[in-house]
């Protein structure tokens, strides 16, 4: 039972760092394909106060995903940790390289090398998700085998299951981030960049749309247990992600820019969902059970107590933050604070 309730804080931390997190890497996504400097300068500035206040928060909850996993499900984080350790390695340079260069962009006054650090930010909030979405294809094909180096350390992340997962992490950040940016550019007072953003919305969805049906091809062929998961167990919540998914397109058709946030979103939680209720009760997929996997009872009993308790304390904290964040007059002042990085 407790190892069930350590799950769901476990995938709730997932679900929040991929919403939360992903429309940050998202975010950069757009500051690549912005354009020139002078001509991309206007959306690359409407990106940078919309994640400024908020983009380092949103790793708590990755980190809130590793502190669980390796506390509630030791053997696990033991058995991903060393057999993917390559791609793990390129998504914490990753994370290292787009924080430090978003810090220092803003700092730097020199045209070449703000450039450079403008691409490493961008470049890097590409490279990230779609590793991170090659980690996710790996574990969920069945690929991490339960044991200290027991899989293969290339083939287990790079394969047709990893590739399709690595460019559709990539294209739910971007299409999240977009979504995400017309309501900012709204409260902006920019009708404008709006459009620009919801029209990039409108082809990122259909593109991801496009995506996800040639996975169900890979997966077909490629990781049959996860196929099967995801079509019987998972069917209802794969289901809901494609009405959500096309009830999100509509709405950003008829240019409701609020609910189609909660649409989007929801189309993403329903296919991760689908994800963890086609894997379960595997922890590892075909490999080892959730119970089977989890620490002794003892500290499970303390890690669930500590979770309930640090979740009371944060969430009220974070929602503060989105809160401020999401009103003009308080995002006006916090543009005017010196960054924390200065």
């Amino acid at each position: 039972m407790l190892a069930n309730v350590v799950l769901v804080f476990l995938w709730g931390g997932i679900t929040a760092y991929v919403l939360l997190g992903g429309a940050d890497f998202g975010a950069g996504f757009w500051d690549l394909l912005a354009g020139s400097a002078r001509g991309g300068a206007p959306q690359r500035q409407r990106i940078a106060e919309s994640i400024g206040p908020v983009w380092e928060a949103n790793h708590v909850w990755l980190i809130f995903a590793l502190v669980v996993t390796w506390t509630g499900f030791p053997t696990v984080f033991a058995s991903i940790a060393s057999t993917l350790y390559i791609p793990l390695t390129i998504v914490a340079f990753g994370i290292i390289l787009r924080g430090s260069a978003f810090a220092f962009r803003k700092t730097v006054t020199d045209v070449a090398v703000q450039r450079v650090f403008g691409a490493s930010f961008a470049l890097s909030s590409v490279i990230t998700p779609f590793f991170l979405g090659m980690i996710a294809g790996a574990i969920a094909s069945g690929r991490v085998p339960l044991g200290v180096a027991q899989g293969n350390v290339i083939s287990s992340w790079f394969n047709p299951t990893s590739l399709i997962g690595g460019a559709l992490a990539v294209e739910v950040a971007a299409y999240l981030a977009a979504v995400y940016l017309i309501r900012d550019c709204d409260r902006a007072g920019d009708p404008q960049m709006a459009a620009s953003f919801r029209a990039r919305a409108l082809i990122m969805g259909v593109i991801t749309g496009v995506t996800a049906l040639v996975g169900i091809a890979v997966l077909h062929a490629d990781a049959p247990l996860l196929y099967s998961g995801l079509t019987h167990s998972g069917l209802p919540l794969v289901a809901l992600s494609t009405l959500f998914g096309a009830l999100s397109l509509i709405l950003l058709l008829r240019g409701n820019h609020v609910a189609v946030r909660i649409t989007a979103a929801l189309a993403v939680v329903s296919v991760l969902w689908a994800w963890g209720v086609a894997q379960y009760p595997d922890i590892l997929s075909g490999t080892v059970t959730v119970h089977a996997a989890a620490a002794p009872q003892a500290t499970l009993v303390v890690l669930v107590i500590t979770l309930a308790v640090g979740t009371a304390l944060l969430i009220p904290a974070l929602l503060l933050l989105y809160g401020l964040q999401s009103n003009p007059t308080a995002s006006s002042r916090t543009r005017d604070l010196p960054d924390a990085h200065s």
